[in-house]
C-alpha cells in the first residue's frame, strides 16, 4: 500500500506548541547550573570570629576543581584585597583542598571570602562567606548575588547545550534509521533535510558553547565571548579540548552525510550498495561514538566513582538515546512528508527502538546508582527529583511506543491489508463518481476563489479555439483544478486508512514527549548529583572541613554551658595530625577572643567505623585559657570523632564534638 504525504496540520502545530510550552516551563524553573563539586568546608568557617589573623584561608571541596590566580579572593572591611593572590594546592589523597595566603598585619573586622572555580565535570561553581578577626564589624563588601553560570550567558549556554543534544540525536539517529531501517530514505529529500539540519544544529551549538565558555565560567558578561585571550585559555581546558574535538569529528560526520545522501543513494547494484552500507555503518559508528565521547570525557562521567566504567557506559547511553529519539524524528518526518514509507521499514525501526530501550535501561540503572547513591538522595535532592521526572517521561514514552507497535502490527496483518486495499478501491471509485463536483470545491479551498465545474472534453475543445493568452490562462486553471482534485483524492485515501493515521498520531505524540524528555536530560546533566549533594551536606553538618593528612588538625568548637561565663570557643590543635604521637593544644576563649580560664577540660578520640575508643586525654593547664598534652597516640587513620568536655563551674559543663579525617 502506498501512503500519501499530507501537510502538517493543526494537530502537529498544537503538539509542538504544547511541547515548547513544557520545555519553556522546565527551563524557566531550572536553577543555574550547579556542579559535581561542592564546597564542604572552610577554615576559618563561615561566620567564625578568630582572636588573631590566620595565615591563610583554606577551602575544601568534594571533588577536584580547576583553580586560577583569582579563584579565591579575600577582601577586608573596606573592600581591599587582603590576600597575597598565591593559590596553594593543599590536596592530599582524596582530600581536595586549596588555600590562599593572607597579608601580614591585618586589622580587626569582618572579612569577605569570595571564590569561583570550575568543577572537573566542566560546570562553574562559586560562593562567598565572611569571618571576623577580633570582633565583627561593618563592611562595605556586598556578597555577590549572581551564581556562576547564571544570567543571560548561562541561559544562552543552556539553550546551546539542549540544541547540541537534539542535533546529535537527529544526526546519529537519522543516519542509523536510513542505513538500518529504510535504505530508500537516503534519496527522500525531507529525510535528507532533517539529517543535514541535525548536523548544522550540532555544529552551530558547539561553536556557540565554545565562544560562551569564557564568560560562562568567568565574568558572566556576554561581551567577553569575543575575548581572544579568554578563548585561548578555554582551549587549554578539558572542556575546550572536548568542544574542539567535537568540531573536528563533525567534519568527518559531514563526509558521512555527503556519502550517505550522494553515492549511497545513487547506487543501484544491490551488492555495491550493501558493501557501501557496511562501510558507512562502521565509519558512522566510530564517528558517532567519538562525538558522544566528547560529552563523556568532559562531564559527569569523567569524575566521581568508577570513571573508567562510567565513560563507556555514558557513550552507550547517548548512542541509544540518539538511535531511539533521532530515528523517531526521522520516522515522523517520513510519515508526514515522504511519498511513502514501507511497512518493513517501520517494523525494523520498532526492533531498533526496542534494543535501544534495553540499552538505556541497563546504562541508566548504573548511572542512577552512581550519581544518586541512596534512596534519600533520590527524593531529597534536586538531581534525584529530576531523575524521577525523567523516569516518568520514559514510562509515558514507552506506553505510547507500545501503542505505535500495535498500529504497526495491524499494518502488517494481511487480512487488514486486504480490507484496507478494498477501502482504497472504494474510496477511489467514490472519488471518480464525485470528480465533477470536486474540482470547484477543492480549487476554491486551494486558491481561495470560486471556480466553475468544467467537463474535460469541453475544456479541451474550448482551449483549441481560444486565443493564445486565454489558452494559457485556461490551462493554468485546469492544472490547479486537477491538483486540487488529486489533493482531495489523497485526503480521502488517507482518511480511509485508519491504521496509518493512528500510527502518525502516536509517533507524533512520542516526538512531543521526547522533546520534553530531552530538556529534562539536559538540565539533569548540569545539576549536582544527589550523591555529591548529600556528601556536601554531611560535610557542612560536621561544622567545618576535614583535616588534610599530614597537616595539623586545627578546629574551632563553640560551647555554652549555660552558667556565668559559660559561652566561648575551644580552639583545638593536633600536630602533626596523623597516626602515631601528636601534640595536643587547647585554647579556651571568650566570645570576644580573650582567654577564658576554666576549671577543667577533657578530650576523647573515637573511631566509630573500627569500634576504637573513646581514647581519653587529660591535658595539663599551661596558662589562662591554654591546655596541652604531649604524646597523644592516634593508632590508625580514619574519620575520628573528637569530643571536648568543658567545665566552667562546679555544676556547669558541656560536651562538644566534631568529626575530622586523620591520615
Amino acid at each position: 500500500m502506498t501512503t500519501t504525504a499530507p501537510r502538517l496540520g493543526t494537530a502537529l502545530a498544537r503538539l509542538l506548541i504544547l511541547a515548547a510550552a513544557l520545555l519553556g516551563t522546565l527551563l524557566a524553573g531550572a536553577a543555574p547550573a550547579s556542579a559535581h563539586a561542592a564546597l564542604t568546608g572552610s577554615d576559618p568557617k563561615d561566620g567564625a570570629v578568630v582572636a588573631t589573623a590566620p595565615k591563610e584561608v583554606n577551602l575544601t571541596f568534594s571533588e577536584q576543581v580547576a583553580m586560577s590566580a583569582d579563584s579565591i579572593r579575600v577582601l577586608d572591611p573596606a573592600g581591599r584585597r587582603a590576600d597575597t593572590g598565591e593559590i596553594r594546592d593543599l590536596c592530599s589523597g582524596s582530600i581536595v583542598r586549596y588555600g590562599v595566603g593572607l597579608r601580614a598585619g591585618l586589622p580587626d573586622g569582618t572579612y569577605t571570602v569570595a571564590w569561583q572555580t570550575v568543577s572537573a565535570d566542566s560546570h562553574p561553581i562559586s560562593g562567598a562567606f565572611t569571618f571576623s578577626i577580633g570582633a565583627p564589624s561593618t563592611t562595605s563588601v556586598a556578597l555577590p548575588d549572581r551564581t556562576a553560570g547564571g544570567g543571560l550567558v548561562g541561559t544562552l549556554y543552556g539553550i546551546a547545550r539542549y540544541l547540541s543534544y537534539a542535533g546529535f540525536a537527529v544526526l546519529v539517529g537519522g543516519g542509523a534509521f536510513v542505513l538500518a531501517c529504510w535504505p530508500r530514505g537516503a534519496s527522500v529529500r525531507p529525510v535528507q533535510q532533517t539529517v543535514v539540519r541535525g548536523w548544522l544544529t550540532l555544529t552551530g551549538a558547539t561553536l556557540v558553547m565554545l565562544l560562551l565558555r569564557n564568560p560562562y565560567t568567568g565574568s558572566g558578561e556576554l561581551s567577553d565571548a569575543f575575548d581572544l585571550a579568554g578563548l585561548k585559555s578555554v582551549l587549554e581546558t578539558k572542556t575546550g579540548a572536548a568542544l574542539t574535538s567535537r568540531l573536528l569529528l563533525l567534519g568527518a560526520a559531514a563526509l558521512f552525510v555527503a556519502v550517505l545522501f550522494g553515492a549511497y543513494a545513487r547506487r543501484t547494484d544491490p551488492k555495491e550498495k550493501k558493501d557501501l552500507a557496511f562501510g558507512l555503518g562502521i565509519g558512522g559508528t566510530v564517528v558517532a561514538a567519538g562525538i558522544a565521547g566528547t560529552w563523556a570525557l568532559a562531564e559527569h562521567a569523567s569524575t566521581g566513582l568508577q570513571p573508567g566504567i562510567a565513560m563507556p557506559v555514558d557513550i552507550l547511553h547517548l548512542l541509544a538515546v540518539a538511535a531511539w529519539l533521532g530515528g523517531l524524528t526521522v520516522l515522523l518526518v517520513a510519515l508526514y512528508r515522504a511519498p511513502s514509507v514501507e511497512r518493513a521499514a517501520v517494523e525494523r525501526f520498532s526492533r531498533v527502538a526496542f534494543g535501544s530501550v534495553a540499552v538505556l535501561a541497563a546504562t541508566g540503572l548504573y548511572q542512577s546508582w552512581r550519581q544518586v547513591g541512596s534512596w534519600s538522595a533520590l527524593t531529597g535532592t534536586r538531581y534525584g527529583q529530576l531523575l524521577l521526572v525523567k523516569i516518568g517521561l520514559i514510562c509515558v514514552l514507552l506506553g505510547i511506543a507500545w501503542i505505535s507497535r500495535r498500529w504497526i502490527q495491524r499494518l502488517s496483518d494481511p487480512t487488514r491489508t486486504e480490507k484496507t486495499e478494498g477501502a482504497e478501491e472504494s474510496t477511489a471509485q467514490d472519488a471518480e463518481d464525485t470528480e465533477e463536483s470536486e474540482p470547484a470545491e477543492a480549487a476554491e479551498e486551494a486558491e481561495g476563489v470560486e471556480t466553475a465545474e468544467a467537463d474535460d472534453a469541453g475544456d479541451v475543445a474550448d482551449a483549441a479555439v481560444a486565443p493564445p493568452a486565454a489558452d494559457s490562462e485556461r490551462a493554468a486553471q485546469l492544472a490547479r483544478q486537477r491538483a486540487a482534485v488529486a489533493t482531495a483524492r489523497r485526503k480521502r485515501e488517507r482518511d480511509a486508512d485508519p491504521e496509518r493515521s493512528g500510527l502518525r498520531r502516536s509517533v507524533l505524540t512520542e516526538a512531543a514527549v521526547a522533546v520534553v524528555l530531552l530538556a529534562v536530560t539536559t538540565v539533569l546533566t548540569s545539576t549536582e548529583p544527589g550523591r555529591t549533594e548529600e556528601e556536601a551536606a554531611r560535610g557542612t553538618a560536621a561544622s567545618g572541613p576535614a583535616a588534610v593528612p599530614d597537616r595539623p588538625v586545627d578546629i574551632r568548637l563553640p560551647f555554652d554551658t549555660g552558667g556565668v561565663d559559660g559561652k566561648g570557643v575551644v580552639r583545638l590543635n593536633l600536630d602533626p595530625g596523623r597516626t602515631g604521637a601528636n601534640a595536643l593544644h587547647l585554647y579556651v576563649e571568650r566570645p570576644n577572643g580573650k582567654p577564658l580560664d576554666v576549671p577543667e577540660i577533657k578530650v576523647a578520640f573515637t573511631l566509630e567505623s573500627k569500634d576504637v575508643g573513646p581514647l581519653p586525654v587529660a591535658p595539663d593547664r599551661i596558662q589562662t585559657g591554654h591546655w596541652s598534652a604531649g604524646g597523644v597516640q592516634i593508632p590508625m587513620p580514619g574519620e575520628w570523632r573528637i569530643q571536648v568536655t568543658v567545665r566552667t563551674s562546679d555544676i556547669d559543663q558541656t560536651t562538644i564534638d566534631k568529626n575530622v579525617k586523620i591520615g
